[in-house]
């Protein structure tokens, strides 16, 4: 039985035992088995009232109790909570199948090891540089058990992660419309055979508002070639070309893009210029420049945008004029955001969705040593994403995404139900193209 008040002698004795013997460990992961057994016998309660009128023709129930499941150890946030899972006897037939009912868990599956948010931890341990051997000692240190973890399991998920991650690669993209794109080059700098090698990460928007990873694979550095190469793929498998893509200034993506989808419009990431222009400027002008320049992408509408930009340009234009060139020479790009529903703009001047999914291990400065394999890497990676992407939500008003890719035309963020109203009547006027700003 778990012991929650100790006198002064035995909690001296258990501080002295390290964290394994933690009464504070103890008492949490205690707590976790005690809410988890509670919970698996209301779902078995729930499950046997359900067909308690079920009868056969002795008036005997077919659903019944049946004892327990062996124990076994389930590793979760917790630590390792050892579980003895109550068992139900289902004499039910199947009348298609002729074959028993089976009762099936929904809070602990049959033969599960180890919770979901363990698959979250593993791909980035790896990615930390944690080799897969390690995984079961370095677990055991804080959650109290490397149970399921051994070396030869480590080597089985990562294998099957591998085919996961294999199978996205090649999966048919014809039946999903992606009308926003996010893409980043994510250096990890960690577990590649290369250290010019990274990821490219696409991450897109959906027709009905949803964000779904598009793709994810290695390349050499940020190359032209690199992207072409998957963006091609894409459209090889049946992919669209997005109405608006969001990146960084790195050249490669841009000119990949217009080869392979020159239709696409261009918008460049806030976060990146923002660091780029504080790299120009000295320490004391950093502070000031960075508030000019979230008036920029704050503005009102782009109207009041460009007038921000004259005036950054006014205030750091005569001393930091490197600096000021950022911007105004990508003006356009910049400000492109502006030109679709006022409710995605926060969602469309940063790759927020690929740069908060990889912070931890993109804030690495030291490569580590004994690299692995790059497949590894790419199916951890995968799986990292993969699995922050079911916390993701939809973007604001996400009704407005499909209107986007129909053509509907935004002005100041607003759409237009009578676009020729503001639109000046002259016969050799190019017509406009999806999300496009009237002036």
């Amino acid at each position: 039985m778990l012991k929650v008040v100790h006198d002064g002698s035995e909690s001296n004795a258990h501080a002295s035992a390290g964290p394994a013997g933690s009464v504070l460990d103890e008492i949490v992961r205690g707590g976790a088995w005690q809410m988890l057994a509670a919970a698996l016998q209301a779902e078995v309660a729930a499950y046997i009232d359900q067909f308690a009128d079920q009868v056969d023709d002795n008036g005997r129930r077919l659903v019944v109790r049946n004892g327990y499941h062996q124990p076994r150890d389930v590793l979760t946030a917790a630590g390792a909570v050892t579980v003895t899972a109550p068992r139900v006897n289902d004499k039910r037939v199947d009348v298609d199948t002729g074959e028993r009912r089976r009762f099936s868990s929904a809070i602990l599956p049959a033969w599960a090891r180890k919770s979901p948010q363990m698959n979250e931890v593993l791909p980035l341990l790896y990615l930390h540089g944690l080799s897969t051997g390690d995984f079961g000692a370095a677990l055991e240190q804080f959650l109290g058990s490397g149970a399921g973890l051994s070396a030869a399991s480590i080597t089985r998920l990562t294998a099957q992660w591998q085919d996961e991650a294999k199978s996205f690669q090649e999966r048919d993209l014809s039946g999903t419309d992606f009308v926003y794109l996010w893409v980043d080059g994510i250096h990890l700098k960690v577990r590649l055979e290369q250290e010019k090698l990274c990821l490219l990460v696409m991450v897109g928007v959906r027709a009905d508002g949803r964000k779904e990873l598009v793709a994810l694979t290695d390349g050499y550095r940020e190359s032209t070639e690199s992207w072409a190469d998957l963006l091609r793929s894409c459209r090889r498998r049946g992919m669209t070309a997005p109405v608006l893509a969001v990146g960084d200034g790195a050249l490669g993506f841009w000119k990949a893009l217009r080869e392979v989808f020159p239709n696409t419009r261009e918008q460049r990431c806030w976060f990146h210029k923002q660091a780029n222009v504080l790299a120009a400027l000295p320490k004391s002008a950093q502070p000031s420049a960075l508030a000019a320049m979230r008036d920029i992408y704050n503005a009102e509408d782009i109207d009041n945008a460009q007038v921000a930009i004259k005036t950054f340009e006014l205030d750091y234009g005569a001393k930091y004029p490197k600096a000021v060139a950022k911007i105004t020479d990508d003006a356009d790009v910049l400000l492109e955001f502006y030109k679709y529903p006022a409710e995605h703009w926060v969602h469309l001047r940063t790759t927020n969705p690929i740069e908060s999914t990889f912070a931890t291990v993109r804030l690495r400065t030291k490569v580590t040593k004994g690299p692995g394999s790059r497949a590894a890497g790419i199916a951890m990676a995968y799986k990292l994403i993969d699995a922050a992407q079911a916390r993701w939500r939809a973007v604001n008003a996400p009704h407005l995404v499909a209107l986007v890719r129909a053509g509907a035309v935004f002005h100041k963020g607003k759409l237009l139900e009578r676009p020729v109203d503001i639109t000046p009547n002259t016969s050799n006027a190019e017509p406009e193209i999806a999300g496009s700003e009237v002036a």
